[in-house]
């Protein structure tokens, strides 16, 4: 059963490590059959090694600047749901972008999330 003060611990790690544009740290989040859906049409990413591989692809090698919060806003049994935010810069353009999503997580213990399904909106902005 996840508790109110680990997910907030884990919604931290998870911010730092997008902050940071660690994958290994992100994917050190997750168990190691763990399922991540970017979007609810996407087939889920399966394991870690996909989540890293996903992350360095989309985060490392395409964004900066980055700045991530979060808030709680349930938490029933493994299951939580969170409202999270997000801003960094496109490398490839130079142009800001902001995010603002849910997720919806599935703990398999405490500390390590089995099931992320998230829905969010991008704003793009302009350059510079």
């Amino acid at each position: 059963m996840v508790t109110e003060e680990g997910l907030k611990t884990w919604l931290e790690n998870y911010g730092r490590a997008w902050e940071n544009r660690d994958p290994e740290s992100v994917s050190g989040l997750f168990t190691e059959d763990a399922t991540y859906q970017e979007t609810p049409f996407s087939e889920p990413m399966r394991g870690r090694a996909a989540i890293g591989e996903y992350w360095l692809k989309v985060v490392v090698q395409a964004q900066e600047q980055i700045q991530f919060g979060s808030e709680i806003l349930a938490i029933h049994g493994n299951l939580a749901f969170a409202h999270w935010w997000s801003s960094f810069t496109r490398i490839s353009t130079g142009r800001p972008v902001r995010l603002n999503g849910i997720f919806v997580l599935n703990f398999s213990d405490p500390m390590h999330c089995g099931e992320l399904r998230e829905w969010w909106m991008r704003q793009d902005g302009a350059a510079p």
